[in-house]
């Protein structure tokens, strides 16, 4: 699994005109699924993002997670992040998952993520053409992938 995670003061999407989810301060992950993805990358991830200590404590220092202040989390999948632009200038999407393996892998990671944080997650509609309004909170923007558990 690929991640984009960005922290955000206020993030919302919108699909055919209608608001489908929004969230105020916390965390916009766009997430993208990799054919060979397993339970063990959906709990790795989603145990990293909830943990993961980019919001400012009273000194102003990156040293809180979302759930230190109790901020919120949409989910956006996105299998553009897996996009190759080795040859040419099409990108070749060949490493993301086929949408049906996609969506119950994305599913389940929403559900383990939701756990993780102690109350539900906000979510795009799978597949969907979306659009994704957010205000980036510094800017900050982590990338994580779980093939490299960096």
């Amino acid at each position: 699994m690929r991640a984009v995670i960005q922290r955000v003061s206020e993030a919302h999407v919108i699909t055919n005109g209608s608001l489908i989810a929004k969230i105020n301060r916390g965390l916009l992950v766009l997430v993208a699924v990799d054919p060979a993805d397993t339970q063990d990358d959906v709990d790795w991830l989603a145990g990293k993002i909830v943990r993961l200590r980019i919001f400012p404590d009273v000194q102003g220092v990156m040293n809180l997670s979302v759930q230190d202040i109790h901020g919120e989390i949409l989910v956006v999948s996105q299998f553009t992040l897996l996009a190759s632009t080795k040859k040419g200038n099409r990108p070749s999407y060949s490493r993301a998952a086929p949408p049906e393996l996609a969506k119950h892998i994305y599913d389940t990671f929403v559900t383990t993520l939701a756990t993780h944080l102690g109350k539900p997650v906000q979510t795009g509609i799978f597949g969907a053409n979306m659009k994704v309004h957010l205000i980036n909170d510094g800017p900050v923007t982590i990338i994580i992938d779980t093939k490299l558990r960096e």
